[in-house]
């Protein structure tokens, strides 16, 4: 997505370490109209699925998760990083590592939101080594719900996250992939 491309060229930050900082616009303060065309774009790559909700991770995914779900009219269901006292009965679980912050956290979905058979589209931000999408995907398997695909803001390519999730059979439509980073820059997949 052109669009998308454009303004990390222009607003976004290469840190040493292969950080790249969007979240001048994407994840932290959000334009909403660079993320409304976001949406439309996933509404048209996805817009052939059956798509009965629309899932991600908290907290960055899910202002982008809400921007999709309005053009599949669909609800949005997220995974929590931690178990708070709202979050009552049964839930699928998973483990994951953050390539960003550095720690793990178990996420958690409460088994009322995800169903069996439920056609699932997955929307996330970043992908870098593909922890939190393997993670999300477990626990739709968990559900034995079925996985549309994943729908990514940024992928790092040359972190293999995007190839392992592929490896596994899942379809996976990145906007912005970048081929390789240094500390100062990045150049991008045709």
């Amino acid at each position: 997505m052109e669009l998308l491309k454009q303004r990390i060229l222009t607003d976004g930050v290469v840190l040493p370490g292969g950080i790249l900082r969007v979240d001048s616009f994407l994840n932290h303060q959000m334009d909403i109209d660079l993320i409304n065309e976001i949406g439309k774009e996933f509404k048209r790559l996805f817009g052939n699925e059956k798509v009965d909700k629309i899932f991600t991770i908290e907290a960055s995914g899910i202002g982008i998760a809400c921007i999709v779900a309005q053009y599949f009219k669909v609800p949005v269901v997220f995974a929590k990083k931690a178990k708070s006292k709202n979050l009552i009965g049964d839930v699928y679980s998973a483990e994951v590592k953050s390539f960003t912050k550095g720690n793990s956290n178990t996420i958690m979905v409460c088994k009322d939101y995800i169903k069996k058979g439920e056609n699932i589209l997955v929307i996330d931000d970043f992908l870098a080594k593909g922890n939190a999408l393997i993670g999300l995907t477990n626990i739709l398997k968990q559900a034995q719900a079925n996985i549309v695909g994943c729908g990514i803001c940024v992928e790092k390519a040359f972190q293999n996250g995007g190839e392992t999730v592929r490896n596994m059979g899942i379809r996976v439509e990145s906007l912005a992939k970048i081929k390789s980073m240094s500390d100062d820059s990045l150049v991008f997949e045709d």
